[in-house]
C-alpha cells in the first residue's frame, strides 16, 4: 500500500482533516502546513509524542530514554548529547542507546558538557576530515568497482562509520566494524507498523530486535564500565561529557537517521572542479565552511528530501480535547470539529512538501527549484530555518511548524541534528561524485519500501566505475 496515495484520495473526498480506523484506533488525520501546525505545534498538555511512541521505541532504546520519559527529560537527553535525535524515535545516527543502568558520575553544568561535543560549529569543524577519512578507507577495503551492489547497504555502513567517529569518538570507533550495520538493520526492523500495533509478539524479527538492542547496549556498557574503572586513557569524546552531565534536578544521566543515485552527477562534479580542483586533477579537501558553499549539492539533498522524506506519517496522542481552526477544516452546521481526547492525530510533512497546490512539477526531481531566489522552494525553506524561534529545554530552535517542507520535524521534536546530517552527507556524495561515476543497474527508479516506519528505496542497486 502506498500511505501517500491513501492520504492523497481521503483528501480529495473529506478535506483536510479526516478520521480512519487503525486496527480499532481512531486516526485523525490533519494535513497541509495548518494540519502540520495543529499536530506539530500543538501544546504539550493537548497531544503526547510519548504516549504514541513508548511502546514502539522503548524495546529498542530501552527504559527511562527517549520516549520512556517525561518531555522535560527528553528534551533535555537532546540538550546533553548535541547528537542528531531524530523527530520521530529519538535515535542518534548510527548510535542505538544503551540500555538503562544506575549511574554513577560526577556533576556538570548540562549546558557546557555538550559545548565541545556534538553538534556545535566548533564540533562540525573537525567532522569534515574525521568523515572524509573513514570514507576512503570504505572504499579502499569494500567497494569493488565494475560489480553491482546495493546503494542503501553501502550508505548504512558509511553513516554509521562516520557518524561513530565522530560523534563518539574513537575508541567507539575502533572497536566498531560493518557487521554493526547488520545490528542496527535488525533494530531498524523493528520499527514498523506491525512494532506500532503489537509491541510484543513471539517473532523473529522481534527476537532479532532484542538480541540486537543487547548487544548493542553491552557494547556501550563496557567502554562505560572500562573508564569508570580508570583502566585506560580516552579521548574527551561525547561518551565523557555524557558521563558527567546531570539534570536540572542533579539527578545523574542514565547509562543508556540519501541513498538515491543522483540525476545531475555531471554537474555536481564540475561545482566539485569549480570550488576545490587543482591544477593536476585532484581536489582540495573540504571544511566546514566549504560544504556550505555548494548551492548545487545543498539542492539536491533538499530536493531529495522534500520528495522522499524518511517518516510518511507523524503521530500524537491526544490527552485532551482539540478544536480544529476554522481556517483548517470549515465548520459544519453543528458547530466547530473537535478531535477528542484518546484519539491519535496524524501529520504528513510528506503531503505539503509534495503538494501540487504547492509546488509547481511536485512529483518531479528538480534540484534547480532551490536555486530560485524567490520561488517556493527558497520561501519554504526560510520559513522553516528561519521563522519564530523557541526554546523547548534544548535551546532555541525555529519552530518551523506551518512551513510547507519540514525535512527534519518540527517543534519541539524538530531533529537537532540538521547541520550533522547536511555535513555528513555533503562529504560522502562529494567524495563519491570526485572518484566514481554511478551507473543504475535497473533502467527504473527504484520503487519505495513503505513497510518500514523508516521510508527506504527498494532494490537502488548501482554500479561505481573509477573516474581517470
Amino acid at each position: 500500500m502506498d500511505p501517500y496515495k491513501f492520504l492523497f484520495d481521503c483528501r480529495e473526498k473529506y478535506g483536510d482533516v479526516f478520521t480512519f480506523i487503525l486496527l480499532g484506533r481512531r486516526m485523525t488525520v490533519a494535513l497541509g502546513p495548518k494540519g502540520n501546525n495543529l499536530s506539530l505545534g500543538g501544546k504539550i498538555t493537548h497531544v503526547s509524542a510519548e504516549e504514541a511512541y513508548t511502546h514502539l521505541t522503548t524495546p529498542v532504546f530501552g527504559k527511562g530514554v527517549v520516549y520512556d520519559c517525561p518531555n522535560d527529560m527528553l528534551m533535555q537527553q537532546k540538550k546533553f548529547s548535541g547528537s542528531p535525535v531524530c523527530c520521530f524515535c529519538g535515535s542518534a545516527s548510527g548510535s542505538p542507546t544503551p540500555r538503562s543502568t544506575p549511574a554513577r558520575s560526577f556533576r556538570r553544568n548540562p549546558t557546557n558538557a555538550q559545548i565541545k561535543h556534538g553538534l556545535t560549529t566548533e564540533a562540525l569543524s573537525s567532522y569534515a576530515e574525521l568523515m572524509r577519512g573513514e570514507t576512503r578507507q570504505y572504499f579502499r577495503d569494500h567497494v569493488v568497482t565494475g560489480k553491482p551492489f546495493e546503494v542503501l547497504e553501502m550508505m548504512q555502513q558509511l553513516i554509521i562509520l562516520t557518524a561513530s567517529r565522530t560523534l563518539q569518538g574513537k575508541e567507539v570507533r575502533e572497536n566498531l566494524d560493518i557487521r554493526f550495520a547488520k545490528l542496527l538493520e535488525d533494530l531498524d526492523k523493528g520499527f514498523t507498523p506491525v512494532n506500532f500495533l503489537f509491541p510484543n509478539l513471539p517473532l523473529p524479527s522481534y527476537k532479532r530486535r532484542d538480541k540486537a538492542q543487547k548487544e548493542m547496549s553491552d557494547f556501550y556498557m563496557s567502554i562505560i564500565e572500562k573508564r569508570r574503572s580508570g583502566e585506560h586513557d580516552h579521548e574527551n569524546d561525547m561518551i565523557a561529557a555524557l558521563q558527567g552531565s546531570v539534570y536540572k534536578n542533579g539527578v545523574p544521566l542514565s547509562d543508556r537517521d540519501i541513498s538515491h543515485i543522483m540525476e545531475l552527477q555531471q554537474m555536481l562534479l564540475d561545482e566539485q572542479v569549480e570550488k576545490f580542483g587543482n591544477p593536476d586533477g585532484t581536489f582540495r579537501d573540504m571544511t566546514l565552511e566549504d560544504t556550505r558553499g555548494l548551492p548545487l549539492m545543498t539542492a539536491s539533498i533538499r530536493e531529495t528530501l522534500r520528495m522522499h522524506a524518511p517518516i510518511h506519517s507523524i503521530y500524537r496522542k491526544v490527552t485532551q480535547d482539540i478544536a480544529v481552526p476554522p481556517s483548517l477544516a470549515a465548520p459544519s452546521k453543528d458547530g466547530s470539529y473537535v478531535i477528542p481526547k484518546g484519539h491519535f492525530i496524524v501529520a504528513a510533512p510528506g503531503v505539503s512538501q509534495m503538494d501540487p497546490q504547492i509546488w509547481k512539477d511536485a512529483q518531479t526531481w528538480r534540484p534547480t527549484r532551490w536555486l530560485e531566489e524567490d520561488g517556493v522552494a527558497n520561501a519554504a525553506n526560510e520559513q522553516y530555518t528561519s521563522g519564530e524561534r523557541v526554546d523547548y529545554g534544548f535551546g532555541a530552535v525555529s519552530k518551523g511548524t506551518e512551513s510547507p517542507y519540514q525535512p527534519f520535524g518540527a517543534g519541539r521534536h524538530r531533529c537537532v541534528g540538521e547541520q550533522f546530517a547536511y555535513l555528513q552527507l555533503t562529504v560522502l556524495v562529494a567524495e563519491i561524485i570526485r572518484n566514481f561515476k554511478l551507473k543504475p543497474v535497473a533502467a527504473e527508479f527504484p520503487k519505495t519500501n513503505y513497510q518500514t516506519m523508516i521510508v527506504l528505496p527498494l532494490d537502488g542497486r548501482i554500479v561505481l566505475e573509477p573516474r581517470k
